[in-house]
Order: structure tokens, then sequence, then C-alpha cells
């Protein structure tokens, strides 16, 4: 299938089968700008949903910012919590990278720039991905390495969020206890919270963040955004967290999606766009905090730059036509 656009026209692969961490088949779907034979970076998508519930469709819209931005996107799906505890969902991820690494070349990728992009849960693990490859004592494999992480709303200290749940909670009732499969209480599931932790195993060798997180977030509070980019910048890590005034967990999705136009009419019946939020930026570059917009906008500039794809070219301007 083939969609149109203002820039690149992109080609969709669905349910491609890739084997995951277990050797068991997992899929993923593929968003393929076609750039007249130029190979391109891609971005690994990541779904939230807690580590137990769901799918490689819990996305943004793929395709649109492949068009716009000349770089493929594969979502893919990973053993949920219901099937198997952590560290199986990383191994999943490690091994999509991997494969997409080895055989990109098949649709048009270039397996030397790959980037991690996840919300929430999903956060979570694109977050450990990409530090967990880049460490020297995670033992993830060195062509598992990225050049570059988004995280929307990660959660980062699972322990943290099992202690703090309401009263009469047990750890098994809460996402964070079902991943690890271990009361984090205990010194086995003491040392799954710390493995799985991305706190651990920030280095110098990590790739370049991007962090976003709702000032409002009940579910996971912006803190565990802050600590991470707090130890990226304490090794001196590019990275730049937003603080996103108001917002909620899940702004990254449907329905709420930051990118949906809101409509709102104007004097002269024409409509408007309003798809910024207002946000506080703090950059490793830059020790003081500033106010600024947000936007996905932010997010595809983060990628284009640490992944370098070609430039979008118009269809007019390239000859070339979208069926």
């Amino acid at each position: 299938m083939t969609s149109s656009s203002s820039s690149y026209p992109v080609r969709s692969e669905s349910a491609l089968e890739y084997p995951g961490g277990d050797g068991a088949v997992q899929l993923m779907d593929l968003y393929l700008p076609e750039t007249g034979g130029l190979p391109v970076p891609v971005v690994l998508w990541l779904h939230g949903g807690g580590w137990f519930t769901g799918d490689r469709t819990l996305a943004p819209d793929l395709a649109g910012i492949a068009a716009r931005t000349g770089i493929a996107f594969a979502s893919i799906e990973y053993r949920l919590s219901g099937e198997a505890v952590f560290p199986a969902p990383l191994e999943d991820v490690i091994a999509a990278i991997r494969h997409l690494r080895a055989h990109g070349e098949q649709w048009g990728i270039d397996g030397r720039r790959i980037g991690l992009w996840g919300a929430s849960a999903g956060a979570h693990l694109a977050a450990l991905a990409g530090l967990a490859a880049s460490s020297t004592v995670a033992g993830a494999p060195a062509d598992a390495q990225v050049s570059c992480v988004a995280a929307c709303y990660p959660p980062v200290d699972l322990e943290l969020i099992i202690a703090t749940q309401p009263a009469g909670r047990r750890w098994q009732q809460t996402p964070e206890g079902r991943l690890l499969g271990e009361d984090p209480g205990t010194d086995a599931g003491r040392k799954a919270a710390q493995a799985a932790n991305p706190l651990t195993h920030v280095s110098q060798q990590a790739p370049p963040f991007l962090l976003c997180h709702g000032t409002a977030d009940a579910l996971v509070p912006p803190i565990h955004s802050q600590m991470l980019f707090e130890a990226l910048a304490s090794h001196s890590i590019d990275a730049r967290l937003y603080l996103l005034d108001g917002y909620r967990h899940g702004f990254v999705n449907p329905p709420g999606r930051l990118d949906v136009q809101i409509a709102a009419v104007m004097d002269d019946g024409r409509l408007q766009s309003e798809s910024n939020a207002a946000a506080v930026l703090r950059d490793t570059r830059d020790p003081e905090p500033r106010n600024t917009s947000f936007s996905f906008g932010d997010i595809e500039q983060f990628l284009a730059t640490h992944l370098r794809p070609c430039a979008p070219k118009p269809l007019e301007e390239s000859g070339e036509t979208a069926t």
C-alpha cells in the first residue's frame, strides 16, 4: 500500500515476522518512504500499554511522519508480561534492532542508522534498550546500539512506582510488578528492578535522548523523566527534556494525540490548528531552563538531526506520483 503526502510517498508492509529474543516469531509493520533508491534510516516505534496490553497498531501517525522526514518506521510487537516477565520484552526489542541492522537492506533501510521512539511502557523499553546496548556492563550485543532515543513519559524507577502505590495494593496488582515477576522487597525482586531501571545503565557511551513528559501525569509522575535527564546530564550526554504544562499521560497516542488538529473557528470562519503545547525545556547544552512550546515537530527534528536522512523532496519537484 502507498499513501500520498506533500513530501515522500510512503509504502507500508504489515505483519512482517522477525525472530524475538526467545526465538518465537514477533511481528512488525514497516512504513517506508520512497526516496528514489537512497537508503533511509529507521526508527523502531515501541507501543505503550503497561507491558501487559497494546500492540504495534497503538501508535502515532507513523506513515505521515515517514512522509515528512524521509525516515522509515518499524512498529514492533514484543512479549507482554502475561506471556513472559522481564527481561523478555527488552530481549525482543534488541532482537528487532539486530534484525533490521542485518536485513534492512531488502527494504531500502540503512542498518547503520537506527533510532528508538516509545511511549509509556514503550518509552521505558526504548530508554533501556538504548542505554543497555551502549553500556559496557549491560551485556547487550554491540550490534544493538542505536543512534538516538525519544522517550515520551517513561516509567524509570519501577521499584519506586510499586512502593508508592495506595495502601492495600499488592505488588502483583501493578503493571510494574507483573513485568518484574518478583516482589521488589525481596533480593530477587530488587535485582530485577535494578536491571529494569534505565538509570542503572547510563554511561558516557549513551546515545542522544529526547524526553517529554506532562506535568499533570498522575500515572507516571514527571520525576521519572527528570531523574533520567539528570543522570544523562551527569555523564555529559546530549539530552533535552520537555515538561508539558498541564498535560496528562498518553498525549502521544489517539484519541488525545498532540499532533491531531484541534479545530478552532476563527472570526472569518476559517479553522485554526492548535497542536503546540506550552512547555519548559531543559537541555544539557544549556543549564538554564526556558519556556518554549512542544509539538511532534520537535520529535521529528530530533530524529532527523541524529539520523541524518535525505532531505525531503516535494512530489512535484521529484516528478514522482503517489497511488
